[in-house]
């Protein structure tokens, strides 16, 4: 078992300071969870806080408002949370309540999520700007013209209502890009985790095996290593089922002679991984796989090696569209010079998608790819992922018989350091001889 260490408290309240810097006095952050959600009745989807609100609070209960005030003298970080209740903590667990707040979570005050409504506007008064994400939360949304409404009643008492209303997502989201060391060890721990599930499923698959049995398999092994939470729905396809990108019926059989692609990452501490694999069901690779794996895998280390500092975010894909389209050339696939292919869009016949995301605490995590309609350079503590692929269907017209129903897809989660690119799910094994040696 992997032991996780969740991060300090100290670097939640760094955070805050950080978002609370670039605000500037006379301002005011205000940011809720995500809701408990319904899944049928009375029973809901399992809790998951929302990603902004975790990033600055470590604060992972329902029903919760985080409120950043710069320079107030009293509190500047005001948490609203649940009360204690011993009779519902009975039935749903134990809460940390308002003392829980500023004893464990570093709330300079806290306050019962039921007095919001009492307390926020007078938090409003005398702000200029209020930083708040309009349209997530339709009923928080309502409330905040209300309190705002109140306020603006109060003009005539000398009382001043903001009159700015900024999206926190400009500074919060460039703050995440930014992985810190703590950030990045918790995310090399869920890599590490996802990476030995996939090895899992290469010792275990055999043909007549169901996909749902490999989903099994890889979530079986996270939760026994601690990463109780995937990062998304795992892609399990076997043949043509990986020629479909978000393929999540996982309901096949996986056949002899068949590739099968999963795609599958768990979350830890709210910290995604995202990875990818494509192995031969019965552990050996055709001519034909062979060829094509190969392929893939050589672009994939092509785009690998410019996640380097000063390289701009496309430098990966053009690597990566560059390899992919001289193999396919050479392979039959594609017919022409290549320059014109690329500059055509030709691969996108077989190649469809980009080279990578970037991965934070959402799978597709929050940042720019463009300023000022220039792609953004690479720097340190930014992580994102290399997945280049292949992907040709049973059908596809003009394609001998023998490369049809091939899906191929590799990926890995890769940090930018100062000295290049670290790859934190390096322990996921992807060539092709290490693949068959396991698999043996």
């Amino acid at each position: 078992m992997i032991q996780n260490k969740p991060l300090p408290a100290s670097e939640y309240r760094r955070r805050r300071r950080q978002l609370m810097r670039m605000m500037g006095p006379g301002s005011i952050a205000i940011l809720p969870t995500s809701r408990l959600a319904v899944r049928n009745r009375d029973v809901h989807h399992p809790f998951r806080p929302d990603s902004d609100f975790y990033y600055l609070t470590g604060f992972a209960e329902d029903d919760a408002v985080a409120v950043l005030i710069p320079g107030r003298k009293h509190a500047e970080y005001i948490l609203f949370c649940q009360e204690r209740d011993p009779k519902r903590e009975q039935w749903e667990g134990a809460r940390a309540g308002q003392e829980g707040a500023r004893k464990q979570h570093g709330a300079d005050d806290a306050f019962p999520i039921a007095d919001l409504d009492e307390i926020l506007p007078r938090m409003l008064e005398q702000t200029d700007r209020v930083y708040y994400a309009m349209g997530c939360d339709p009923e928080l949304d309502r409330r905040m013209s209300s309190w705002v409404s109140q306020v603006r009643q109060k003009a005539r008492a000398g009382v001043s209502a903001p009159f700015e209303f900024i999206a926190l997502d400009h500074y919060l989201h460039d703050m995440r890009l930014y992985k810190s060391r703590s950030e990045i060890a918790i995310m090399r721990r869920a890599a590490r985790i996802s990476s030995r599930a996939h090895k899992r499923l290469m010792r275990h698959c055999r043909p007549g095996m169901m996909e749902y049995e490999l989903e099994a398999e890889f979530i079986h092994e996270c939760i026994t290593s601690g990463a109780r939470a995937q990062a998304y729905p795992a892609i399990v396809g076997g043949g043509a089922n990986a020629c479909v990108l978000h393929y999540v019926d996982n309901d096949q059989a996986l056949r002899d002679g068949d590739l099968v692609l999963v795609d599958a990452g768990c979350e830890l501490d709210c910290h995604a991984s995202d990875i990818t694999r494509t192995f031969p069901v019965n552990g050996h690779f055709t001519k034909e796989q062979c060829a094509l794996y190969q392929l893939v895998l050589d672009a994939q280390l092509a785009a690998i090696e410019q996640v380097q500092p000063g390289k701009h975010w496309n430098a990966p894909h053009e690597a990566a569209v560059r390899v992919l389209t001289r193999g396919l050339v050479k392979l039959g696939l594609l017919k022409g010079q290549v320059a014109k292919l690329i500059r055509d869009g030709a691969y996108k016949r077989f190649y469809m998608h980009r080279t990578g995301h970037w991965l934070g605490l959402d799978v597709h995590d929050v940042g720019d790819y463009k300023i000022d309609g220039e792609w953004r350079i690479l720097e340190p503590g930014m992580v994102l992922t290399v997945e280049p692929g292949l992907y040709i269907a049973p059908g596809e017209k003009g394609v001998a018989k023998k490369w049809q129903g091939i899906g191929i897809r590799i990926e890995d989660d890769v940090a930018v350091t100062k000295s290049g690119p670290n790859v934190l799910s390096k322990d996921a094994p992807k060539t092709i001889e290490d693949i068959e040696a396991l698999m043996e």
